[in-house]
Parts: structure tokens; C-alpha cells; sequence
């Protein structure tokens, strides 16, 4: 199975940590070209030389998934250098969780923006690409993978705000998805529970206690168990779409 993506290329959003670098070693694993997009340039080119060892390729793109231009740009530098765009993992994501009562609205707005626009503008760019790919490409299939959250399927008191950018994830990509597949473009949702990266660490001071009081007792999650279900959705045959994931660790019960 490590060859099933040979001769396509991906594009990972939020590469730089956490769930976006797991998943780009792991697309690159099977045999994709991957390029690497997020904000920190010195991360991205770590990531690049570990695959580049291990027999991979990789395109470092320093972006702002939040400015449509700069996702336009490095959809099209994608393209440009590395031929073509099969699959995009739409990962890029903050968590910024607490009242709604007297919330700093910052926070609400860097949410929309990243979790919602960001994700929306990625996946318009790649859209036309994407097609092109189902129509032309080594595997007659495009890809798109919406990374959301269990926050996108239940609420929860001290997270509303991210609740909603999950929930609009989710109704966006099955709209999107009714839009397309006749067309061989897969939409899928993955939805992870709790997760051991740096997601949470974003929060403000007096937020972080009572997070990790939440997960205090629980083996969270790793990243390469995310990877690991979005190359499962991707290395799919043509006939079989995966439309939604939702991978909990087994001590979560919300």
C-alpha cells in the first residue's frame, strides 16, 4: 500500500505541527508529492528535510490560510512546481474555547477566519485542480479533506463559538460534496476527539486549567492516528468514497 499515491501530488494546510505534519509524512509514505503550507517557514523546512530523506518529496510554501490571496498563490505554486494537485488535506485550524460572556471577540474572529474562510478559500482554489485531476489523473479521483472536530457534532458549555466554525465545516463540506462527486472529487470529513498536540496550548491563561482537568485521566489521541485515517480516506479506490470520520480516543465519551 505505500505506492498508491505514486505520481500525485497533495497539499497540507497547518503543516508545520500536529495533525497537518503527520499527515504530510504519512501522504508522502504512500508515494505523493506533498506540499507542505502554513506559517512557519522554519518548521516547514524541517518537515521538508525529514521527508526529503526518507526518499520523498516535498514543497515548502510559507502562507496564511486566512488571506485568500496567499491560498490562491499557493495553490498555484503547487501546480506550477510540482505538476498538478490530486489531494488537499484543509487542516489549518485554532481553538481559542471559553464563555461567551465578556469572550474577547479577537478570538472569535481569528476562529471564523482560519476554521471557516481560511478552509473555504483552500478549498476553492483547489477546486478547479482537483477536477482536473478526477478527470485526468493517474487515479481518475481528486480529493479534499476537511479536517473538523467531535466539536462539529457536539456542543459543549465553554466552546461555542468553535462549536459553530466546526459545525459550518461540516455543512459546508456536504454541500460541497453533493456539488461534486458525480464529478469524481471526494469531499470527506474527519472529525477528531481529543488529540495530543499543540491545539489546546493556544488558549489564554485561565482557560488552560480547566482543559486540563478534561483531559487529565485520558490517553488522548496521537497525531498519526489522524494521519492515519486521512490516508485511509485518500488511498480509497475511485468507486469507494469515505464522506466522514470520526475517530475518538477510547476513553472520550463526549
Amino acid at each position: 500500500m505505500a505506492d498508491t499515491l505514486n505520481g500525485t501530488v497533495a497539499l497540507v494546510t497547518g503543516a508545520s505541527s500536529g495533525i497537518g505534519e503527520a499527515t504530510a509524512v504519512d501522504l508522502a509514505r504512500h508515494g505523493a508529492a506533498v506540499a507542505l503550507v502554513a506559517r512557519r517557514r522554519d518548521r516547514l523546512d524541517a518537515l521538508a528535510g525529514r521527508i526529503g530523506d526518507a526518499g520523498g518529496t516535498a514543497l515548502v510554501i510559507e502562507a496564511d490560510v486566512a488571506d485568500e490571496s496567499a491560498v490562491g498563490a499557493a495553490v498555484a505554486r503547487t501546480v506550477a512546481e510540482l505538476g498538478r494537485l490530486d489531494t488537499v488535506v484543509a487542516n489549518a485550524g485554532v481553538m481559542l474555547l471559553g464563555p461567551v460572556a465578556d469572550a474577547p471577540t479577537e478570538e472569535w474572529r481569528r476562529m471564523v477566519n482560519l476554521n471557516v474562510l481560511g478552509l473555504m478559500y483552500t478549498a476553492h482554489a483547489a477546486l478547479p485542480h482537483l477536477l482536473a485531476a478526477a478527470e485526468d489523473g493517474p487515479r481518475g479521483v481528486g480529493d479534499l479533506v476537511l479536517v473538523s472536530s467531535v466539536a462539529g457534532r457536539v456542543a459543549r458549555n465553554g466552546s461555542g463559538v468553535y462549536n459553530a466554525t466546526k459545525h459550518a465545516v461540516g455543512a459546508f463540506g456536504e454541500a460541497l460534496r453533493q456539488e461534486v462527486t458525480q464529478r469524481h472529487v471526494r469531499v470527506a470529513l474527519v472529525e477528531p476527539g481529543a488529540v495530543d498536540t499543540e491545539l489546546a496550548g493556544h488558549n489564554r491563561p485561565e482557560i488552560m486549567p480547566s482543559l486540563e482537568a478534561r483531559f487529565a485521566d485520558m490517553e488522548r489521541l496521537e497525531a498519526i492516528d489522524i494521519a492515519e485515517a486521512v490516508s485511509f480516506v485518500v488511498t480509497r479506490p475511485r468507486r469507494t468514497a469515505i464522506n466522514e470520520v470520526l475517530v475518538r480516543p477510547t476513553e472520550q465519551q463526549g
